[in-house]
């Protein structure tokens, strides 16, 4: 099952730089902003990254988790969150299911190359667990401002 827009959001289980085993299930009763980025420490996931960071306490407070997800492992999540002061859990999807899952896997090129990786993209999923927004080929400006409108809009 790939996810589709206004039906349940595809559960998953991925490690999380906290160590511990995290559930997408786990966040019900909360607005989820998941977001797939390609890699941590890049110029433009590091953006991403940040403008979430800085929107984390709106977000928080529209009853609100963001959790980010990338094929990278834990413990490059983990240098990533502490050189950035990163406030939200990062998820590793080095077998990328929940890429797969969400649609995200895709072909890319670059420089004349072909290989598999993520497509930048940010779903929004509401606390009963429908899956109600989506942005694929996300620009990271101004995305994160966009997300927390949407968001600020459905309770309003």
């Amino acid at each position: 099952m790939t996810a589709q827009l206004n039906e349940m959001a595809p559960d998953f289980t991925l490690l999380a730089n906290s160590g511990e085993e995290v559930s997408l299930s786990h966040f019900k009763g909360k607005n989820v902003v998941l977001y797939f980025y390609p890699k941590d420490m890049t110029p433009g996931c590091t953006t991403q990254a940040c403008d979430f960071r800085d929107q984390h306490e709106k977000f928080s407070g529209l009853n609100t988790v963001i959790l980010g997800i990338s094929t990278d492992p834990v413990e490059r999540h983990k240098k990533f969150i502490d050189k950035y002061d990163l406030p939200f859990l990062l998820l590793a999807d080095e077998e990328h299911k929940a890429c797969e899952l969400y649609g995200v896997w895709k072909l890319k090129k670059n420089f004349g190359k072909e290989y598999m990786g993520i497509e930048r993209s940010t779903f929004i999923i509401d606390p009963e667990g429908t899956l109600i927004k989506e942005w694929r080929k996300v620009k990271v400006k101004g995305h994160v401002e966009e997300a927390l409108q949407f968001i600020q809009d459905k309770q309003s």
